[in-house]
């Protein structure tokens, strides 16, 4: 059940939005499986969600190194949300998120603090028909440091104007959860009301 009363208490909310927001994390791993085959990567799911919140071309860099196959990371990440992209009819809204974020705009900042590239952030969110509903959106070019790290929060509370011990983050990763934490602020993780749905990976 969502907390209402953490969220009354907060003076700024912040959203991430892959998983929060919109019910895309399987689609992106769609995507992400169909790329990474391309350039001889594996990538398995579980590992795909525990990186939630890490940019695409750092992830592409963590695995390339680790598995000692060389790829072009910006190249790459490009090649994989452009895959995303194609599919991106596939999103859906969280509902109760989204519920959340209606009842509070026009009611205090709320905002949206992603660790993907601008563009995509922005395709999902108007896909869903939320787009213009954020006071501010900051994604991962507005950042040097990502997910653990504090930046990506403190970056948007910062534009808010909310000081950073008043602002609650709506979460779906342990990454984001400990940005969250390192920057002073509460949380909510939305794995406690709701799991993403599981879209079959073709078998090629």
């Amino acid at each position: 059940m969502i907390d209402w009363k953490r969220i009354d208490s907060a003076n700024g909310v912040i959203f991430d939005c892959d998983g929060t927001l919109v019910d895309s994390m399987p689609v992106h791993y769609l995507a992400w499986h169909r790329i990474m085959t391309e350039v001889g990567l594996r990538f398995e799911e579980d590992r795909f969600y525990a990186l939630g919140g890490m940019p695409t071309d750092r992830i592409i860099e963590l695995l390339s190194r680790e598995q000692q196959v060389p790829v072009d990371p910006k190249r790459t990440a490009h090649r994989k949300e452009q895959a995303f992209l194609e599919l991106i009819h596939l999103l859906e809204r969280i509902e109760p998120v989204v519920e959340v974020v209606r009842c509070l705009r026009g009611r205090k900042p709320i905002s949206v603090a992603s660790g993907g590239f601008r563009e995509i952030v922005l395709r999902q969110l108007s896909q869903v028909q939320i787009a213009d509903w954020f006071d501010v959106i900051v994604a991962a070019e507005d950042t040097v440091r990502h997910k653990p790290e504090p930046d990506v929060f403190l970056e948007t509370a910062n534009r808010m104007g909310v000081p950073a011990e008043q602002c609650l983050v709506f979460e779906d990763s342990d990454l984001g959860i400990e940005a969250a934490r390192r920057a002073g602020m509460d949380w909510i993780d939305v794995r406690s009301f709701f799991r993403p749905k599981r879209i079959p990976i073709p078998i090629s």
